[in-house]
């Protein structure tokens, strides 16, 4: 079984747990919930954390109501390029891996502005956004976090590029024949980048619906 697909049940069943603990006034749905949590903890368990410290996190993170409806989280990254057709990457300090900026959808920012701000802080870049080039699933990209990744296209005004002492290892321009290694999730975003800084993506990209969406 893949990974990919127990990282998916473990976050699905303790959303689905996280939400009803939020809505429910019933003790014994609190109970039931609160079991599935549990559950859902073991699988995350089976991957690469402890089941009881996975389960006591999701329970510290229930709000009752409409706030407590749990969803992915958002982000967004940029695909960017220069003059001689290079990719803009930084080596992350989390992962020390290769990947383009990126960051997490902060409150108080539309999603254009939240891609100037994270290449201006990463990067140390000026950039405009020029429009979507798709949106990406994380659990399918093989993340172990539920969110969806919406992906600009952004042109290159100026700046000096540097990288953020925190946040970035190493930073580069690279060609598409001269990517460095290890890429982020194997560089399966690499076509769709340099594509995308060619100028040759012309409609959004997605994932597509799995058939069946779940096991029959």
């Amino acid at each position: 079984m893949e990974e990919f697909e127990r990282v998916r049940w473990a976050e699905t069943l303790a959303g689905i747990a996280r939400t009803g603990l939020a809505f429910t006034e019933s003790d014994y749905e609190r109970e039931r919930f609160a079991e599935v949590l549990n559950v859902a903890s073991d699988i995350a368990a089976s991957i690469d954390c402890a089941a009881q410290e996975r389960a006591e996190s999701w329970l510290e993170g229930v709000t009752p109501g409409v706030a407590g409806y749990v969803t992915a989280k958002s982000a967004v990254g940029a695909f960017a390029g220069n003059e001689n057709g290079e990719l803009l990457l930084i080596k992350r300090s989390d992962s020390h891996r290769w990947f383009i900026p990126t960051g997490w959808a902060d409150i108080g920012y539309s999603l254009a502005e939240l891609v100037v701000k994270e290449v201006a802080e990463e990067a140390g870049l000026d950039v405009e956004p020029a429009r979507i080039v798709g949106v990406l699933d994380g659990l399918q990209a093989g993340s172990p976090y539920a969110f969806h990744l919406i992906l600009f296209q952004c042109k290159l005004l100026g700046g000096e590029l540097r990288a953020h002492p925190l946040e970035c290892e190493d930073i580069g321009w690279f060609g598409e024949d001269s990517m460095p290694e290890p890429l982020l999730q194997r560089g399966f975003w690499k076509d769709l980048a340099f594509a995308a800084i060619r100028g040759e993506v012309t409609e959004a990209h997605f994932d597509s619906p799995r058939d069946p969406i779940w096991r029959a």
